[in-house]
């Protein structure tokens, strides 16, 4: 009986002593109607393989062994497929018992990616919650990508009718060290909150795949927080490889050569964000509301101070810890006295904002980024602005302002 890559999947599906059975619902891998995402078989790949698991599991080795060809013939590289598709002919001809005679560093990265792609299809569908980072999105930002590292997924959502909607969800590779980068090399994925600039055109080393979309790594809280490095992409794998495992990069968040091309109508724009989190957390719509209506007043009033031109009003909201391009809270309020003292008037509106939870963060923060339209008797001024608004002393204030 097959038993090593097959133990995984015993370990998942007895709970309580009860079996589960395959989450079908799991698997909505076709894409909304009126999205510019096209179909792909990328999740029907990966179901094929849960299924050929299951059958062996269930002993229907030549069922498997089919459902195993069907695989291939949809990604002949796929290279877990091929390792199950080898130990199956093995057990046939009685050669070996076990799936994977040889325990190595190669077979242990092949249980690591098959458990977290069975975790995904075995997993309770998140119908009617949204990714807990998704507050709001602007009328302008049409998708957003969300990356769980744990769980080694890419989740794509569309704003649509002033709704998310739930479009696809990939397999990734991360870092080989985990994630939180910090330093240069380290092999490690940054988490945060990025924003993923257009297509790379000049042609890459294969081993980028199809495409590579940089992310804005160090950000603007990266670089207050110290951390260094450069060169993080969403990209896709080498020609002979249809997926790496879970932990293989050095750092970029890698999917496959099928997904990444899938993902171009997301991505081509070079506006799109991404945000990268451990453990990610769900919540219905409604609870995301409730989470930003002390922010949207906070930030509307905010721009009230600021347009009266009550100088201590507008500098109360912000924090101890702020800083900005040009320098720190001092500075900051040194400026403002100075430009404010002539008590112009003025008039201040937003527009196009969002409001994104910033992931795993010692504090909760948010980054709020807008359209800024202002206008005095001197000056006319329009501007993309992001601010990262953090809970401090009970209430939400400013810790960073600058061009979005």
């Amino acid at each position: 009986m097959i038993k090593r890559l097959t133990k995984l999947l015993s370990i998942m599906m007895f709970v309580g002593g009860s079996l589960l059975p395959w989450n079908a619902t799991a698997d909505k891998s076709s894409t909304s109607p009126g999205s510019m995402l096209p179909a792909f078989n990328s999740n029907q790949i990966e179901r094929l393989l849960v299924q050929s698991l299951l059958q062996i599991n269930a002993g229907q080795l030549r069922e498997a062994l089919n459902t195993v060809d069907q695989l291939l013939q949809a990604a002949p590289n796929f290279r877990l497929a091929h390792l199950v598709r080898g130990d199956l002919l093995m057990t046939f001809a009685q050669q070996s018992t076990k799936l994977g005679d040889h325990q190595d560093a190669a077979l242990s990265d092949f249980q690591e990616e098959a458990k977290v792609r069975i975790e995904r299809h075995l997993a309770s569908p998140h119908e009617g919650k949204i990714p807990d980072v998704l507050w709001h999105m602007s009328p302008e930002q049409r998708y957003a990508v969300v990356v769980d590292t744990t769980k080694s997924r890419l989740y794509v959502y569309q704003n649509r009718d002033s709704q998310l909607h739930h479009l696809v969800d990939y397999y990734i590779t991360m870092g080989k060290n985990g994630s939180e980068k910090f330093t240069e090399g380290d092999k490690r994925t940054p988490l945060g909150i990025y924003i993923a600039d257009k297509k790379l055109e000049h042609k890459l080393p294969d081993f980028y795949g199809e495409a590579a979309y940089p992310l804005n790594y160090p950000n603007p809280l990266d670089k207050r927080n110290g951390k260094k490095g450069h060169g993080i992409w969403l990209h896709g794998t080498p020609q002979d490889v249809y997926s790496r495992p879970p932990k293989a990069s050095d750092g970029c968040v890698v999917i496959a050569n099928p997904d990444i091309k899938a993902l171009a109508p997301v991505l081509q724009q070079g506006a799109t964000p991404v945000i990268i989190s451990n453990d990610l957390q769900w919540i219905t719509p409604q609870e995301a509301e409730q989470r930003k209506q002390a922010l949207d007043q906070a930030l509307e009033q905010w721009r009230r101070d600021w347009e009266s031109q009550d100088t201590e009003q507008y500098l109360a909201h912000y924090a101890d810890t702020f800083f900005s391009d040009s320098g720190n809270l001092e500075k900051w309020k040194e400026n403002k006295r100075r430009i404010q003292a002539a008590k112009t008037k003025v008039q201040i509106s937003l527009s196009n904002i969002s409001m994104f939870r910033y992931p795993n963060a010692p504090a909760p923060m948010v980054l709020v980024s807008f359209d800024q339209d202002y206008k005095s008797d001197i000056l006319i001024d329009h501007m993309k602005k992001q601010q990262y608004w953090v809970w401090d002393d009970h209430r939400w204030k400013i810790m960073y302002e600058g061009p979005a």
